[in-house]
């Protein structure tokens, strides 16, 4: 773990300017295609949904652990809860939950290496965790089977550290594995020395999945490992030529740039606004929700997560805000799913205190639940979620409409009108 001199070291190090070096420009990582939580027949995916929000929960959990762990205190209003487990009627297809994108499941995946020489890996970049991790050729779980797997033996800049890495997953099975440092790349970007977990056992969870795992991106806060995470490290280490990365996130065409932004996949100025750096989320604050031109909710803090499939506000807050929408209604109570009628859909936007950044709804609707009912993309918080009752989780309902970056250089988040 992190102890706290470590963190206020890490915090001045991420404030401070990188020592002068030659930079190179930004680089691009393409991403794997991925959908909502739709069937292929255009219908609402409800048992599939409920699952992605198990995940979610159970995340968020982590990371107020981690956060407890490395801080010794919790944002205001946030709680420590008991994982969730996976509803008994979704058991049967609880396997496979956390799959490929190129199963149109729910990550937004690319390359990386680890190692010298690299030994290659296919992962899920997620702005709303800070671990990295992969499996070991030490796991012997049938899971294990048939992905890349780190192999400390062939890499000669391997260096295993006193630690032990543990995450606790719906199901309850576990991800379990040793600490190590080596050198890890991605797209020609090396961080050296970068804390990972090479893991020696594997969740249930993953059993179908071809995904190797994890490159968490936000702050180093809520990490379990011992050492800074990737992106701050090469901020550290003078290899970022910005302390900057942008995502644009689509049905095709998907892509993270590492050190700065990609102009090529947006039009004018990127409108920034900090974030509650304390909390280890990218956590931007003073923001409000419209439907049409009513505000439905003020002075929100919001986390922009883009490990997380659809956007999460507490019950309250939802409340007000499909009251706005004619004819919606709450129609799975015990997991805070909403319909409202297909097609009527007022406009939806976000509000920081600039320009109204709009949910279209095509990534609003998650496709019909009945006759001329759809579901909506904005489901209740659980109490499970742990945060407090002012804090919206956005995912990629809303990353997909806007050209999203993350600002390490100035604590910051930034929206700009993505290229049509």
């Amino acid at each position: 773990m992190f102890c706290k001199a470590t963190l206020i070291s890490v915090a001045i190090a991420l404030l401070a300017t990188a020592s002068p070096v030659v930079h190179a420009p930004g680089v691009k990582v393409a991403l794997g295609e991925r959908s909502m939580l739709t069937r292929a027949d255009g219908t609402f995916d409800h048992e599939k949904a409920i699952l992605d929000g198990v995940k979610t929960q159970n995340k968020y959990q982590r990371n107020l652990r981690n956060l407890l762990a490395n801080m010794d205190s919790l944002p205001e209003g946030s709680e420590i809860k008991d994982f969730v487990t996976v509803p008994p009627s979704s058991e049967k297809r609880a396997i496979g939950i956390e799959a490929l994108a190129d199963d149109q499941d729910v990550e937004w995946v690319g390359p990386i290496a680890i190692g010298t020489p690299g030994q290659p890996f296919t992962i899920d970049f997620d702005t709303g965790s800070s671990d990295l991790w992969v499996p070991s050729t030490s796991c012997t779980d049938s899971i294990c089977t048939g992905k890349n797997k780190y192999d400390a033996s062939k890499s000669s800049t391997s260096a295993q550290q006193s630690s032990t890495f543990t995450i606790v997953y719906g199901d309850q099975s576990t991800v379990t594995g040793p600490i190590y440092s080596d050198d890890v790349a991605v797209a020609g970007l090396t961080a050296t020395g970068q804390y990972f977990s090479p893991v020696t056992s594997l969740s249930n969870s993953f059993a179908n999945s071809q995904l190797d795992r994890i490159l968490g991106l936000a702050y180093p806060h809520l990490s379990s490992l011992s050492g800074t995470t990737f992106f701050n490290m090469l901020i550290n280490q003078g290899k970022a030529s910005a302390g900057e990365f942008g995502f644009m996130l689509a049905s095709t065409g998907s892509e993270l740039y590492f050190g700065g932004t990609d102009t090529s996949k947006y039009t004018g100025p990127i409108e920034y606004h900090g974030v509650d750096m304390s909390t280890g989320f990218w956590q931007a604050t003073s923001a409000k929700s419209l439907v049409g031109t009513t505000t439905t909710n003020s002075g929100l803090n919001t986390i922009i997560d883009s490990g997380t499939t659809l956007m999460y506000a507490p019950q309250a807050h939802i409340s007000a805000f499909y009251t706005a929408i004619p004819g919606s209604f709450e129609f799975d109570y015990e997991h805070g799913y909403y319909t409202y009628p297909c097609g009527s859909l007022l406009t939806v936007t976000f509000n920081w205190g600039g320009k109204a950044w709009e949910v279209t709804e095509a990534n609003f609707n998650l496709g019909p639940v009945g006759s001329n009912l759809c579901a909506g993309a904005l489901a209740v918080a659980s109490r499970s979620l742990g945060l407090d009752d002012n804090t919206w989780l956005l995912g990629d309902a809303f990353m997909k409409n806007v050209y999203t970056t993350f600002l390490f250089d100035q604590n910051a988040v930034g929206f700009a009108t993505l290229k049509v």
